[in-house]
């Protein structure tokens, strides 16, 4: 294994493996990952702050087996922040006294040090934690609108539209990221004052109404069998031991496509339109940047 020592923010870290192809589809090596978070560290850094991060590792590549983590990885460096969460749902004091132990991405050096262990997909709870490493109440709400084929995301896009004004109604203004999956994640800035329990009841609301609303086009039942021509709108990633992909994540796909903050404007554009809206590769996402900055910005 080719292996070098790079300065990271002052972290020596060792890098390895940078020819290995983790994309077969389009070629992308592990080097090309690596450039990419780095060049995108800016803009996601601000979105990963503060909150644990449950990977999920390709070590072989997207066509190999993959494994969730959660945990801080063995021999993990001592410099890597850390914040211990009961693995109960709501968060609270758990019966048995069972923690997980997750990393903060606090900076350039902790993002690069779980990428190279081939971490393509960084997900986050809607809390952040504390100095001492303790769960906060929800500072946002996230709505992940699933499509169950034949549809796809034109139909999520018309969902989405819907989904924004019944937010309006109370209060709170969406933003739209395409997933860089199937589907599309509307994120709303909430003010604390909501415990998990709370953010899921009121994201379950919304999905109940629009259900009632237009039973051709949405469901909010978690069941698979009721999707089918449907867009899923899931309320659940709210609970307090849920994650979503973060915004700028890679995903482990056939090809290195990424969570990408979207403008309403794109959005109305592919509302019904199969030809409209597709999810962003990479080098999509990092010339998007170039052009418009950060698109993901919570008020």
């Amino acid at each position: 294994m080719t292996e070098i020592r790079a300065e990271v923010e002052g972290r020596t870290l060792k890098i390895g493996n940078l020819d290995k192809v983790m994309y077969p589809a389009t070629g992308t090596t592990k080097g090309e990952v690596l450039n990419y978070y780095a060049q995108v560290a800016p803009v996601l850094l601000p979105h990963v702050a503060d909150r644990a991060v449950t990977r999920i590792r390709w070590p072989h590549g997207v066509q190999g087996n993959s494994f969730f983590e959660k945990n801080v990885p063995a021999g993990a460096p001592s410099w890597l922040r850390t914040a211990r969460v009961p693995t109960t749902g709501s968060r609270g004091a758990s019966r048995n006294g069972d923690e997980l132990v997750f990393p903060i991405v606090d900076g350039l050096a902790a993002l690069t040090y779980l990428v190279n262990l081939a971490s393509l997909e960084l997900h986050v709870h809607q809390w952040r934690v504390t100095a001492r490493g303790r769960p906060r109440n929800p500072d946002r709400l996230v709505i992940d609108l699933d499509p169950g084929d034949p549809a796809g995301l034109a139909e999520c896009c018309e969902i989405a539209l819907l989904v924004r004004a019944k937010l309006e109604e109370r209060g709170l203004t969406a933003v739209p990221v395409t997933s860089g999956s199937k589907g599309l994640h509307l994120y709303a800035a909430v003010a604390g004052d909501l415990d998990p329990g709370g953010t899921t009841a009121l994201a379950k609301e919304v999905g109940d109404e629009l259900q009632a609303e237009h039973p051709k086009l949405v469901t909010a039942v978690m069941t698979k069998a009721r999707r089918s021509g449907k867009v899923f709108l899931d309320w659940s990633q709210n609970a307090g031991s849920k994650t979503t992909i973060s915004p700028y994540s890679l995903r482990g796909r056939e090809k290195p496509y990424a969570a990408t903050p979207r403008t309403w404007a794109e959005i109305e554009e592919g509302a019904g339109d199969p030809l409209g809206l597709e999810q962003c590769r990479f080098e999509e996402v990092l010339d998007r940047i170039a052009d418009h900055g950060d698109l993901f910005t919570l008020d």
